[in-house]
């Protein structure tokens, strides 16, 4: 069955970096593209990063230039460097399964909190 697990969050100081990963399985990576999502509770969940089959990267304003989106096929994982974080970035980030950047996705993993506090 499809699986996506993320992990690598945490807790970081302002300024400090964190790289999350999602474990892919059940399904062929390099046919689909995936997409980060972060929420805070009693906040709308935001769309932070998609990479897609060809390896097309977008990011939110929110993280661009901060942030790298990136893919390992053979290893079925896809990662989010994250770097500079900001108090406003915590919350928990969620890696899904898409067709492409613009479509929904259609299965999810269970999120990593990343928790960014002096």
């Amino acid at each position: 069955q499809v699986q996506l697990v993320e992990s690598g969050g945490g807790l970081v100081q302002p300024g400090g970096s964190l790289r999350l990963s999602c474990a892919t399985s059940g399904f062929t990576l390099a046919y689909y593209a995936i997409r980060w999502f972060r929420q805070v509770p009693g906040k709308e969940r935001e769309g932070v990063s998609c990479i897609s089959a060809s390896d097309h990267r977008t990011y939110a304003d929110s993280v661009k230039g901060r942030s790298t989106i990136s893919r390992d096929n053979a290893q079925n994982m896809v990662y989010l460097q994250m770097n500079s974080l900001k108090f406003e970035d915590t919350a928990v980030y969620y890696c899904a399964r898409a067709t492409t950047c613009d479509r929904d996705p259609n299965y999810w993993g269970q999120g990593t909190q990343v928790t960014v506090s002096s």
